[in-house]
């Protein structure tokens, strides 16, 4: 694992001292510490750290008001709430602020670096995924396309999809579930779905339901096998696909998802293919 960074948030300066000396004792660099609000936005700033162990009380504010400021800064930092109180309540907020771990003071120093390692092993794992998924997910829609019907798909677009936008014809959603969860979405026109299943089925297709049935398919194949790929180059993300959800129409508003994905536009014989797929963290069960 790489040298982790930590900043220490907490209004008592001998819960810093006794936190920070325990870390530093195990490896990790501590590289900032802070005991309100503003404090916790100036050093965030001004170290980027990879972790932050965050107490819940303090003067003027909270564990969870800090846990949003660190988020707003840099959304990728994970935090560990470490405090004296622990209730169902208080846990249930935390897991809503996106906290990755709880732990009851006094801490306990095998519970402390425990989390950290479970949490930051985490991190590693989908940063790799992260670097890898888009790549796996585009081959995967080439290769599918090619098998069944013996043509290729030439990417001839890309970008990182932020806004709603508005997808035309017939758009399949697939689920994916597993250590991170994600979606993948296909979508092409009515006139290309129609041709595309007739090159599949060897037959002009029987009736609107059967296209889509076709596409549905397809889609689910491509999404299988992505997934398959990237369970093979790393078992730890368990990755399975959900039962397609189909949307067909005009002007269908496609909303972004609360996490990054990425759209790739392809031209292809029979038409444009779209496909947008994202993944994101999995809210770490580190609690003690």
């Amino acid at each position: 694992m790489k040298n982790v960074r930590i900043v220490v948030v907490d209004d008592s300066a001998l819960s810093i001292a006794l936190i920070s000396d325990m870390l530093e004792q195990n490896g990790y660099e501590v590289v900032g510490s802070a005991g309100g609000l503003e404090e916790v936005k100036e050093v965030i700033t001004e170290t980027m750290p990879d972790l932050v162990t965050m107490d819940m009380t303090m003067p003027g504010t909270d564990g969870l008001e800090c846990t949003r400021a660190v988020h707003a800064i840099n959304r990728d930092i994970r935090v560990i709430v470490v405090s004296s109180m622990m209730d169902d309540e208080i846990i249930s907020q935390a897991k809503r602020n996106r906290v990755s771990g709880y732990i009851q003071k006094p801490v306990d120093e095998g519970d402390l670096i425990a989390m950290i390692e479970r949490v930051m092993s985490a991190e590693e794992l989908f940063n790799v995924l992260k670097a890898d998924y888009f790549e796996v997910f585009k081959d995967a829609l080439r290769d599918g396309l090619n098998r069944l019907t013996k043509t290729l798909i030439t990417y001839q677009e890309e970008y990182l999809c932020e806004t709603e936008y508005t997808a035309e014809g017939i758009a399949i959603m697939i689920g994916i579930i597993g250590e991170f969860p994600g979606k993948m979405l296909v979508s092409i026109s009515k006139s290309t779905a129609h041709v595309l299943t007739t090159t599949v089925l060897k037959r002009e297709p029987k009736s609107n339901e059967e296209i889509v049935e076709t596409m549905s398919e397809f889609a689910n194949i491509v999404a299988g096998n992505a997934c398959s790929v990237l369970n093979k180059r790393n078992r730890a993300y368990g990755l399975r696909v959900s039962p397609p959800s189909v949307l067909s129409g005009e002007n269908m508003r496609i909303s972004p998802l609360n996490y990054p994905t990425y759209t790739a536009i392809g031209e292809t014989v029979f038409g444009k293919m779209l496909i947008n797929v994202g993944f994101k963290r999995g809210e770490i069960e580190a609690w003690t």
